[in-house]
């Protein structure tokens, strides 16, 4: 199955993958890092799925939506014996995780089955299973699943599997509920009456939405793609709900996103608070506040969606991997690297929560104050740089730029807001950044500011350099740098990251073009005043949302199918940000923050 071939659902909590053929394939319970007890998207069935799909009959067609602007998902095939749809979801605010799953005919007499693989800690358990008053029971470890259904049922080969028949007007339930293993099991919860509740509460939820420019739908689906992406009891943000889906197929670049990233901070707040949900920043930035708490040389790039420090990287080397992508990796190591681009990224976020009129944490200030007293002392520093890089440490340009961000925006604080700081040494470290930037980090003969001080490779993280006001959009440096990066890094009209070839970056193979970059040559376009070409590459980007409006984090130009995990944060911020600023709205984020 393509990753382009998935749907999401989720409760805030945590998310499932739903193929269009009708199978969970991926889910972690019962947060987003928890293991899965459905792996088989890194792997074969065997690894576990709860699969439901027609059966003795001919599949002519599959449409799926999503219930207007919810996550509840309608699936609906057409048989040549008639056609029945398949309506999931996760219902948000329950005390412990469901998924839902409702069976309705629509004409003629389809035969369905059922076919439920509960494998715990990503596939690797058996669970012990029971059927008690008609409820199936699951327990392995710490874990328990209940299914729930009025479907006879039974075992067969380690697998619960049913077969039934629909009718028109029939309406046939599933409840699979998680719970610890040491406590009793849920109370049974009607499926019809749980996705009405949860197709309201998502329109309600969606409904606060303020932005009414064009591309409303795509924005909308990104925002609800970014709450579901959201841990609701602390406001963290995951990158993805996946890990491992490669960067490349049959290749190593495979990494656990199920992690919360400082560095998505400022683009987070700016989709949210554009689009009018302000709870959602308020939460994400105290989850931030709480994250960085501590000693800042122990500031960490990423954290577990409650502010967990320890992700160890393991390898679970009994999963083949998505298309035989090894190795399959949970944890991430890059908690251990500094990246000296995060202090920025802090620091420019709670900025720009003050000027949208966030109300002040009396401890914010104090963090920050100690995050700029550490970086005064590490910004000559080499680091592994935004994308992570697993060879040397090296001089990243968009590092130091954001280290003049950093420093930028304390300024900024005693200026604005009347904060309280050694403001004039913050002004003589933010000139010194700037004209040693300038000087080591532009390439003369290349014409474009490069990767690395010395280096001639292009990177597209440099294409953030107007968007956080180190220089402004029309500065020949900015200009050229664009143009160049349009000559080297654009594949098939998308932007890579870098030269895999080019750059050492310890690993084998190449990657996809990434997604979020391209929105960012947008944004530069439109301040290059390039209308034209900024609304040509924001359709086409969004031309390539799957069916029900999805991006990952890559795409593969050559074989059109998505590359990364799914979906991607990252990617639907930049959805949103773009559209912002191509409406070319008062609040639109590049032209408001790089005004500082």
């Amino acid at each position: 199955m393509a990753i382009e071939d998935y749907a999401l659902i989720g409760d805030t909590r945590t998310a499932a993958l739903v193929s269009k053929s009708g199978s969970i394939d991926w889910l972690c319970l019962p947060r987003f890092d928890s293991g899965a007890c459905f792996a088989s998207l890194l792997g074969d069935p065997h690894q576990g799925r709860w699969s439901l799909h027609p059966v003795k009959c001919s599949v002519l067609a599959t449409r799926r939506r999503y219930r207007g602007d919810t996550l509840v998902l309608e699936t609906e095939f057409a048989t040549d014996t008639g056609a029945v749809r398949v309506i999931d979801c996760m219902p948000p605010g329950e005390e412990r995780p469901n998924i839902v799953r409702l069976v309705e005919g629509i004409r003629g007499e389809v035969a369905l089955e059922m076919e439920l693989i509960i494998r715990f800690d990503y596939g690797r358990v058996v669970p012990w299973v029971r059927t008690q008053d008609g409820v199936l029971h699951a327990v392995g470890g710490p874990d328990a699943l209940t299914l729930r259904t009025p479907v006879e049922h039974h075992g067969e080969n380690l697998t619960t599997v049913s077969e039934f028949v629909v009718r028109p007007g029939e309406r046939v339930p599933f409840v699979l509920s998680w719970h610890p293993s040491n406590e009793p099991a849920p109370a049974p919860i009607d499926a019809p009456r749980a996705i009405a509740a949860a197709e309201a509460w998502w329109r309600d939820w969606s409904g606060c939405c303020t932005y009414a420019g064009p591309w409303r739908d795509a924005v909308v689906r990104s925002l609800i793609t970014l709450k579901a992406l959201t841990y609701s009891p602390t406001g963290g943000m995951v990158a993805a709900p996946t890990t491992s889906l490669p960067e490349h197929l049959g290749g190593v670049r495979n990494w656990d996103y199920r992690f919360t990233w400082l560095r998505d901070a400022t683009f987070i707040l700016y989709a949210l608070l554009d689009a009018g949900f302000t709870d959602e920043a308020c939460a994400w930035r105290e989850w931030l506040l709480r994250a960085v708490a501590g000693a800042p040389e122990q500031l960490q790039i990423m954290y577990g969606v409650a502010g967990e420090r320890r992700l160890p990287e393991l390898t679970l080397e009994w999963l083949p991997g998505y298309a035989g992508s090894a190795p399959v990796r949970v944890g991430n190591a890059a908690t251990t690297q500094q990246q000296l681009d995060v202090f920025g990224e802090v620091m420019d976020a709670l900025h720009q929560a003050r000027r949208a009129g966030i109300p002040p944490d009396p401890q914010a200030w104090r963090v920050q104050r100690k995050l700029m007293e550490f970086l005064e002392t590490k910004w000559r520093d080499t680091d592994e740089g935004i994308w992570e890089i697993r060879g040397p440490r090296r001089h990243f340009t968009h590092s130091k730029v954001m280290a003049w961000v950093a420093f930028d925006r304390a300024v900024k604080a005693v200026e604005d807001f009347g904060a309280d700081g050694p403001v004039e040494r913050w002004r003589e470290i933010r000139d010194a950044i700037h004209e040693e930037v300038c000087a080591k980090g532009y390439d003369h003969d290349k014409r474009a500011f490069t990767q690395s001080y010395g280096s001639r490779v292009l990177d597209a993280a440099l294409l953030l350099i107007p968007l956080v006001g180190f220089l402004p959009a029309d500065d020949p440096r900015v200009v050229s740098t664009v143009a160049a990066i349009e000559r080297e890094l654009l594949q098939d009209g998308f932007v890579l990251r870098y030269r895999t070839d080019q750059c050492e970056d310890g690993l084998p193979g190449n990657e996809g073009a990434f997604l979020l970059c391209s929105f960012w040559l947008a944004d530069n376009y439109m301040l290059l005043g390039r209308e034209r070409e900024a609304h040509a590459l924001f359709e086409r980007l969004l031309a390539l949302r799957n069916d029900v409006g999805l991006l990952s984090e890559e795409y593969d130009p050559v074989t059109g199918h998505f590359l990364g995990n799914f979906p991607q944060a990252f990617s639907h911020v930049g959805l949103v940000n773009t559209a912002f600023n191509l409406a070319q709205r008062e609040r639109a984020p590049a032209q408001q923050r790089p005004a500082g």
